[in-house]
């Protein structure tokens, strides 16, 4: 079952869309699931401005996207790296085990995006790696719950 989080911002996505111009975009998809997620961020001053994202995938890719959003606006680059698919998913009141892959989506595509950022403008950001394409790539490296 879903909690009251998830089905709200599955019904009512908050930041849905692009951003013409983003400061960064990353793109990253579930090959077993078919979910893909884009996410959009523009950067001003090291603060995360606006963000909003587009994904093709079930409700719970697009509860995951609607959070990743809400919990990094306005945050710097560095508090930006620190959403973690843990805490997408504890701010929605949790996923079904079936459905933690969606927040490792919401995770992926923000420092997806964060890398584009950092490419575009010729910065080195601590912690930050390489996107993966597929998100199984990172289950198989570190085993989520």
């Amino acid at each position: 079952m879903y909690s009251q989080k998830v089905m709200d911002h599955f019904m009512n996505p908050r930041n849905m869309g692009e951003i013409e111009q983003a400061s960064g975009v990353g793109t990253v998809g579930n090959a077993k699931c078919g979910d893909i997620m884009r996410m959009y961020i523009q950067v001003e001053n090291d603060i995360i401005t606006d963000v909003k994202f587009k994904t093709f995938g079930c409700g719970a890719a697009v509860a995951t996207s609607s959070m990743a959003t809400e919990l990094v606006k306005g945050k710097t680059i560095e508090e930006a790296l620190k959403i973690t698919n843990k805490s997408v998913a504890e701010a929605l009141d949790g996923l079904p085990p079936v459905k933690v892959h969606c927040s490792l989506l919401a995770e992926e595509a923000l420092h997806a995006a964060l890398w584009d950022y950092a490419q575009k403008h010729n910065l080195h950001i601590e912690g930050l790696e390489p996107p993966k394409e597929d998100i199984h790539e990172h289950e198989a490296e570190n085993p989520k719950e």
